[in-house]
């Protein structure tokens, strides 16, 4: 590609791909392509286009890992403090002595989510992935939610076929995605939207999965209030049941592949809701209690947003090298020492 040229970053660029990305191992990849022909030039688009990137790189199949590591590699190590030579375990078993509910008046916690992404093992990802193949995970994957047991039976519904009541229906319940993200277009992940897209929830609203929005499946469970244990066993089940008809991409050194590097390992984010009106007015002390946690602050709306105080999503920074049982349960050591500490005062 004689127009692909080494990327002339602005000085306000702060990405791990600019961190990494030298000249010498832009000359050494940039001509390279993957089994799925994905390049470096589609790997690095989004990072080059949008400026304000954290990470600025995604991976168009599991062989981009391997095939562009001279670029990857530090990236995943400096995110995740994870190096090459490291393996990851996974372990989606809650164990057999439910934690209680850390909040068991309900003065604190709002809600609780716990949400991982999936990907089809013989599939590329998203950013290479071919509308046909698209449309063969949707197909598959509708099948085998809407051969869910128990509780998690419900309803699946394709984006393209949505009716205008069914649209605001799902709109009402926060439950419908959307194309427009910058980060994913340039990603490539919007393209032929929104076909071969859709939502699944179960009839008590209590497990949602959305099909080809960044990853192929992005199985969630949540409901009101602070029992993490139930949310989290809810999940296993889910994944468990889905597993024995679907196989998901991983290897043993990355755990769960993503198309995006921060979500590799566990591809998990547990995030509980809560409010915490004197602590906000102690951001050192909350800072260092979820620092000591392994946990991170944000805004309600999710990323990049700003907390209607005294209301924060509180969640797990580490998703690679732990296991899922591992990131749970400090979660919820975490969310019980902010509960204490706020009571305290």
């Amino acid at each position: 590609m004689p127009d692909f040229k080494f990327p002339d970053f602005p000085d306000n660029n702060k990405s791990l791909l600019r961190k990494y990305l030298t000249e010498d191992i832009f000359n050494q990849l940039a001509g390279l392509k993957t089994s799925n022909n994905f390049t470096l030039e589609k790997a690095i688009k989004s990072g080059v286009e949008n400026p304000d990137s954290g990470v600025g790189i995604y991976a168009g199949d599991a062989e981009s890992y391997t095939l562009f590591a001279p670029i990857f590699d530090p990236i995943i190590e400096d995110y995740h403090k994870f190096t090459a030579s490291d393996s990851h375990n996974s372990d989606m078993k809650p164990p057999e002595a439910a934690w209680s509910n850390p909040d068991k008046e309900g003065k604190y916690i709002l809600s609780t989510r716990i949400r991982v992404g999936r990907n089809l093992a013989d599939m590329p990802l998203g950013p290479a992935i071919s509308t046909a193949q698209r449309n063969e995970v949707e197909n598959r994957a509708s099948i085998a939610l809407m051969n869910l047991p128990d509780e998690l039976k419900g309803r699946y519904y394709r984006l393209s076929n949505l009716s205008d009541e069914e649209r605001q229906k799902l709109v009402e319940d926060h439950f419908l995605f959307k194309s427009g993200d910058r980060f994913l277009e340039s990603a490539g992940l919007n393209r032929d939207w929104p076909e071969g897209r859709g939502i699944f929830h179960n009839t008590d609203k209590t497990f949602l999965v959305w099909v080809n929005e960044e990853d192929q499946l992005r199985i969630i469970s949540m409901q009101m209030g602070g029992d993490i244990f139930e949310v989290f066993s809810r999940l296993c089940k889910a994944v468990d049941s889905l597993s024995k008809s679907m196989s998901f991409l991983q290897s043993k050194h990355l755990g769960y592949i993503t198309s995006c590097p921060t979500n590799l390992g566990t591809a998990m984010r547990a995030s509980v809701h809560i409010k915490l009106p004197k602590l906000a007015d102690r951001q050192d002390l909350f800072k260092k209690i979820t620092d000591e946690h392994y946990l991170q602050i944000r805004g309600i709306h999710g990323e990049h947003t700003e907390s209607a105080e005294p209301i924060f999503d509180i969640s797990n920074k580490r998703r690679l090298g732990v296991t899922e049982v591992e990131l749970i349960r400090g979660l919820y050591d975490g969310i019980l020492a902010l509960i204490n500490k706020e009571k305290s005062f």
